[in-house]
């Protein structure tokens, strides 16, 4: 890769510096989808050396939750509540394109995990996906209850639920997530 190529690449990734998600980090601050990224491939790093994922190219779950939402650099976070299947297939299409662009052996390299990622049936895949939902709902329960909209006191409760199901190790993390969800409620609301 022409060292051009390389810098124009990290270019379109910095924008997730400063695109911002729903999420807050406090009163005052709305989380970016780089801090999302970021968060959730150390949250893959610390799965190194569990038994339940023994089994599980790790580096390969990093690398899938670095990358999973760069499509976000061209078109802006859209909250899960609001994004529509149409608005899915834009960032997926303009995110494909961008890739495309890539010389090899980047681009059959980054389209291959994209493959991989979108069709969600290796263990690597629903673990990146897994952990993509369970970062939303510790951001959210690390957030301020002020933050939160109406909507979001049940979808806490519901969101990434069916992405658990595949590991006993995230139905265990998942259920600890909402016991803290009822108390931070109970306690804050």
């Amino acid at each position: 890769m022409e060292p051009k190529e390389y810098i124009d690449i990290l270019a379109v990734a910095a924008r997730l510096k400063s695109t911002m998600r729903h999420c807050m980090v406090s009163e005052t601050r709305q989380e970016s989808v780089a801090e999302h990224s970021w968060r959730i491939a150390l949250m893959a790093m610390l799965l190194k050396g569990e038994e339940s994922f023994a089994d599980t190219d790790t580096d390969k779950v990093i690398q899938m939750c670095l990358i999973h939402d760069l499509g976000e650099a061209f078109t802006g976070d859209i909250p899960t509540f609001l994004k529509t299947n149409g608005d899915a297939e834009i960032e997926d299409d303009l995110f494909h394109q961008w890739v495309n662009s890539f010389s090899e052996p980047q681009k059959s390299y980054w389209l291959n995990l994209l493959k991989e990622m979108e069709a969600l049936e290796t263990k690597e895949a629903k673990t990146y996906k897994a952990l993509d939902k369970l970062e939303a709902l510790i951001s959210h329960n690390e957030s301020d209850l002020s933050t939160w909209l109406p909507l979001e006191y049940d979808l806490q409760y519901t969101y990434g639920q069916e992405n658990m199901k595949f590991s006993e190790y995230f139905i265990a993390l998942r259920k600890y997530v909402d016991e803290w969800t009822e108390r931070k409620i109970e306690e804050e609301g």
